[in-house]
């Protein structure tokens, strides 16, 4: 796929042609937020939520995301939005993360070597601990040092029986377990009947969903970069403007 962004309304065009009840699932930092050097700073970007709002009247809308659901609140999605947190380990008001006594244990060993990358990584490296997960966010470090600590956190970390890696933007994450933000988009889908879905992200930990989408779906990958999605939007203001169009769409008569 060209690495040149498409225009957001013919993108629409092509998500609204595909069968229905049509599912979008959204990915957060990237896509509906623009990306800042620290997590805790993102916000959506201004009319994403009434987007979001309007078009999950519509059609069933999901947030899927490597921030936990607790995190994810802080953004207001509607209640008719479907939230999975945690890369889908975690699904709001159904579905929660409990560590049994060796995941614990590996967390806390895992939580020990990033917090070693850290200090490797030196200034503006930090390490983020989530219920079943820890992720050292080097985005703010000095290029080189970051690259090297990020390297060497996740071969030191492939050592710990049951991890599940995922780099990502600026960020390695270790998990307890393995999991996918594809389960999720494929438990949602098969709860709904879906007959498409549309997804979009901007990350490593997006592309196993557009690798699990068929031919009767729409993949988008927001921003630069290799990529199993077949369509290409440039950024969240793209994206804003493909959700608006969306919804226009898919609100007139067929």
């Amino acid at each position: 796929m060209s690495e040149e962004p498409e225009d957001p309304e013919a993108v629409a065009e092509t998500a609204a042609a595909l069968a229905r009840p049509l599912l979008v699932g959204l990915d957060v930092d990237g896509v509906l937020a623009p990306i800042v050097a620290h997590a805790n700073d993102a916000e959506l970007l201004p009319g994403m939520s009434d987007a979001i709002n309007a078009l999950a009247r519509q059609v069933a809308v999901a947030v899927v995301s490597g921030r936990t659901v607790e995190d994810l609140q802080r953004f207001g999605f509607p209640e008719h939005v479907e939230v999975f947190g945690l890369h889908g380990m975690e699904r709001d008001g159904e579905r929660s993360v409990e560590l049994a006594d060796h995941e614990q244990e590996r967390l806390e060993r895992l939580v020990a070597l990033a917090s070693a990358a850290a200090e490797q990584a030196g200034d503006g490296a930090w390490v983020e601990v989530k219920p079943a997960s820890v992720v050292l966010h080097v985005r703010e470090a000095p290029p080189e040092d970051a690259a090297r600590s990020a390297a060497a956190l996740r071969e030191r970390a492939e050592d710990v029986t049951g991890v599940h890696v995922m780099p990502g933007h600026g960020v390695v994450e270790l998990l307890t377990r393995a999991t996918s933000k594809a389960r999720a988009v494929a438990e949602l889908r098969e709860e709904i009947g879906a007959g498409a879905v549309v997804f979009l992200g901007d990350d490593s930990t997006d592309e196993e969903v557009f690798s699990a989408l068929g031919d009767g779906d729409c993949s988008i990958r927001v921003g630069p970069g290799e990529t199993a999605a077949r369509r290409r939007l440039a950024g969240p203001p793209d994206v804003l403007r493909f959700l608006q169009a969306l919804t226009a769409l898919v609100s007139a008569p067929r």
